[in-house]
């Protein structure tokens, strides 16, 4: 028996760009044990505009100028009671 599902182009849309999240996000997880990569996952895609805000204040430090890492720690702060709440 076959099951057709047709699912509307935003669900696509948004079932892709999870699919997608994931992927990247494993690969940038390399190393660190799998259940620590499921907690950071699903943090990430059950907030995932805070997660993009945070991403896009990183991208706009470093362009205009910051390293990396002092622009990842300076945002990261700036959200610090943020990421506290949603991971515990």
């Amino acid at each position: 028996m076959t099951i057709l599902i047709v699912v509307s182009t935003p669900l696509k849309y948004v079932m892709l760009k999870n699919m997608l999240m994931r992927k990247m996000l494993k690969s940038q997880l390399k190393g660190v044990p799998e259940a620590e990569q499921e907690k950071i996952l699903k943090v990430v895609s059950e907030n995932p505009e805070l997660f993009a805000k945070i991403a896009k204040e990183i991208q706009e430090k470093i362009k205009a100028g910051e390293d990396q890492m002092s622009a990842s720690m300076a945002v990261m702060g700036q959200y610090q009671n943020e990421l506290k709440d949603i991971l515990k």
